[in-house]
């Protein structure tokens, strides 16, 4: 992990405090190039009612049009899921840092398998919101996850 990874990686723990704070899921994400930020996001299923608005949705949603994703990096609170993770993969975006995998992952060697370089932060914070989040909330993560 780069300074530049910790310092990105710290905002899109911003973005999912952020999203705790309204009532949603706490997942944020940045999309960086060159060490900048090209736009940072949050899950807003609850608070947009939008089954896919995940973090990492969110983010590439307000990067707006990229003629190329090839040079950038993205950093995620949270573990992608597999629509994410799809995502990620089929825009080309070659580098993945991750802060929790611990009350999330799966997708890590999906990833790996397609070309893409995945960075695990085990982020103290990262994962202390989530274990906070699914302690008080356990019907919205299920439903996030879609686990009856």
């Amino acid at each position: 992990m780069t300074e530049d990874d910790k310092r990105l990686l710290k905002i899109a723990y911003e973005e999912a405090r952020a999203g705790f704070e309204e009532g949603g899921c706490p997942i944020g994400s940045v999309l960086a190039r060159d060490g900048k930020v090209v736009s940072q996001g949050r899950n807003q299923r609850v608070q947009k009612g939008d089954p896919i608005a995940h973090g990492e949705m969110d983010a590439l949603r307000k990067a707006g049009r990229q003629k190329s994703y090839r040079d950038t990096v993205l950093y995620t609170s949270l573990s992608p899921c597999m629509m994410c993770s799809g995502t990620i993969v089929q825009f080309g975006i070659p580098r993945v840092v991750i802060g929790d995998t611990k009350n999330f992952g799966g997708n890590e060697e999906f990833l790996r398998s397609r070309g893409v370089e995945v960075v695990v932060a085990d982020d103290a914070d990262c994962i202390a919101l989530m274990n906070r989040f699914i302690a008080e909330k356990p019907e919205l993560w299920a439903e996030d996850i879609a686990e009856e």
